[in-house]
């Protein structure tokens, strides 16, 4: 199979082919190794090649059966690999087992064949880890493909893999998703599970993929929504399947948008136009749509979520001196890392508790906009993919520039809300820009239905990075 029929088809219609006997899975692993040896020394996405061990598994039947995979190098564990989390000091970690999610990933016939990008662990909306070294964004090498799953999202939009496993903790899915043309849903908390480990930073992590076809996604979600024992939470299994959501009309939905820059002043002129032209799309499309201002003290939650995640690290952390019995020294984690594990070292029990709350109590002042409104409008991200360097470049604006690109996406990680980013937009430069939804607690379903229609108007597929 040549690369262009390669691309031709989402995971879905491989899939297919591979059932119908069109194309054998090895003739797609063939066809996924040969981009990736292409592209990859220019991008920097796939960090681990695991190609011949692939060849050496036959694929299990399932919905993806043959269908070439990738790992992100976090969050999801695979047997006898090294999981590094994006660090040196886990350069060694070689996972005794698969987690739950590569159980269920396996056993849907997906071809596991590498281990993606990421900062070091999953901490930054770019990817640019000392270790694993700077990913590059297929549309345009001088700019960042996102974080935390940027290896991911750059090896779907080169071409490498239709879909691509990711987690999000503060906009980890979406942003890539955003900066690379592609969709990408945040489910709600507690739909896919973590096992063997219990949750990541206070229940703000999730993990699915990023996808250039919402049926993917979809598919992919049925694939791995799948509680297991012992579980902190965990959501009742869907009505229907995701899949099956993904083609039904969504009805007339109430549609409220902002053009806020949640955590910072002000969207880039062409996210704000975005945000106004795709308001203008849905109610074209016959649903309700309205102007709304968002509720809750974004402060306060901003405040909160830093101690949590500073927190949460630094137990990791902790957990990792003790194992080996000696403290982690400078230089074995990055620098800004560092600050973290210290800034994490000072959160109190009681700290750390009053977080939560903070938390719960913006996450319900969140919930009450969805009494009215069933799905929320607002920009992913605050500009389009920013340079390479740019948000470290000035230590004395870190923070300021860290918000001003990814202001929108944290918050719904908090409330534990599903939340989808749709390539509808471009800008001059001919850069993707992402437009959030967000819907109640739960409601996939919904956001599947609307990203169905959205993508039958206004469709992207086709439109691909030039690499």
């Amino acid at each position: 199979m040549n690369f262009e029929d390669y691309r031709r088809h989402d995971a879905v219609g491989l899939a297919e082919l591979v059932a119908r006997r069109e194309v054998s899975a090895s003739e797609l692993l063939d066809a996924a190794a040969g981009r990736m040896a292409e592209v990859n020394p220019r991008i920097n996405a796939v960090t681990l090649d695991l190609t011949e061990r692939a060849r050496g598994e036959p694929a299990a039947p399932g919905a993806f059966s043959g269908v070439p995979f990738l790992l992100k190098d976090l969050g999801a564990t695979l047997e006898g690999t090294v999981t590094s989390m994006g660090s040196r000091l886990f350069a060694d970690n070689v996972a005794a087992a698969d987690s739950a999610l590569t159980v269920a990933y396996k056993g849907a016939g997906l071809s596991i064949f590498g281990k993606t990008n990421t900062p070091e662990f999953g901490l930054w909306p770019f990817t640019e880890s000392e270790f694993l070294g700077v990913c590059r964004n297929p549309w345009d090498l001088s700019r960042t493909p996102g974080g935390s799953s940027g290896g991911a999202a750059a090896a779907v939009a080169a071409g490498i893999v239709p879909a691509a496993h990711a987690s999000d903790g503060g906009g980890s899915i979406r942003t890539p998703a955003a900066c690379c043309g592609l969709f990408g849903m945040k489910p709600s908390r507690g739909r896919v599970s973590f096992a063997p480990v219990g949750e990541g930073w206070g229940g703000a992590s999730v993990q699915h993929a990023v996808t250039r076809s919402v049926r993917d996604s979809a598919a992919l979600l049925d694939v791995a929504c799948r509680p297991q024992p012992g579980d902190p939470y965990f959501l009742s299994p869907p009505e229907r399947p995701f899949l099956e959501e993904a083609s039904r009309a969504p009805g007339r939905l109430r549609i409220g948008f902002t053009t806020a820059a949640m955590q910072a002043h002000a969207l880039d002129p062409e996210c704000e136009a975005a945000v106004r032209d795709t308001a203008r799309l849905c109610e074209q499309l016959g649903h309700h749509v309205e102007e709304v201002a968002i509720p809750g003290d974004v402060a306060a939650m901003q405040m909160a979520a830093g101690a949590v995640i500073s927190a949460s690290i630094a137990a990791s952390l902790d957990a990792e001196a003790d194992r080996r019995g000696r403290a982690i020294e400078p230089g074995e984690i990055e620098g800004l890392t560092m600050a973290t594990y210290r800034r994490g070292a000072t959160v109190t029990a009681a700290a750390y508790v009053q977080g939560l709350q903070v938390l719960h109590a913006y996450a319900r002042a969140e919930a009450a906009l969805f009494e009215s409104y069933d799905v929320l409008l607002l920009s992913t991200l605050g500009s389009p993919a920013i340079p390479i360097g740019w948000v470290l470049e000035d230590t004395s604006l870190i923070g300021e520039r860290l918000f001003a690109f990814m202001p929108n996406t944290q918050a719904f990680n908090n409330t534990g809300q599903p939340a989808m980013t749709v390539p509808l937009a471009w800008s001059r430069s001919g850069l993707p820009i992402g437009m959030q939804f967000v819907a109640r607690m739960g409601a996939e379903g919904v956001l599947f239905r609307l990203a169905g229609q959205l993508e039958q108007a206004r469709p992207w597929f086709d439109r691909v990075a030039k690499l």
